[in-house]
């Protein structure tokens, strides 16, 4: 029977969530173990704005996203979320893990209060849109622009 969990990443799962990236963005270099490398991570698992969401299927991390919650000063003061860095292990596509991940967050910018959630996504693929719009993401209620540095 499989095992299913959906969670906040634990500290010892860094290279865990490095190797799922390579999926996300294959062209990134890979990071290599560093002190540097290691105070980043300490510095991301302190940050309480930012939670990154894993899906744990037997033992492996098969999807993960990442979910700001932002203060701000309009809208009541309420927070909004945005959501980074979606991916799903290819062989785990299809499968409703990423759908987990990005409920997860959801539920999180509910419970922080936040008005909206905002995400990017650079992907043209149409599989992927239908997969975001069949999540409650639209995509014509904003325009985003991105600049690249």
């Amino acid at each position: 029977m499989t095992q299913t969990e959906v969670r906040l990443i634990r500290h010892h799962e860094r290279d865990a969530l490095l190797v799922l990236y390579r999926q996300l963005i294959e062209q990134d270099p890979f990071l290599e173990d560093s002190e540097e490398l290691r105070l980043h991570w300490e510095a991301i698992m302190r940050d309480d704005t930012l939670n990154i969401i894993v899906v744990e299927q037997d033992g492996l991390l098969v999807a993960s996203c990442v979910v700001h919650i932002l203060k701000n000063l309009t809208r009541g003061a309420r927070p909004y979320a945005l959501i980074e860095n979606v991916v799903t292990h290819n062989r785990y596509r299809r499968r409703g893990l990423g759908r987990m991940a990005l409920d997860e967050a959801k539920r999180m910018a509910e419970e922080s209060g936040c008005y909206k959630i905002m995400l990017l996504t650079s992907r043209a693929d149409d599989s992927v849109h239908r997969f975001y719009q069949a999540a409650g993401y639209r995509s014509d209620v904003k325009t985003g622009y991105v600049m690249k540095l």
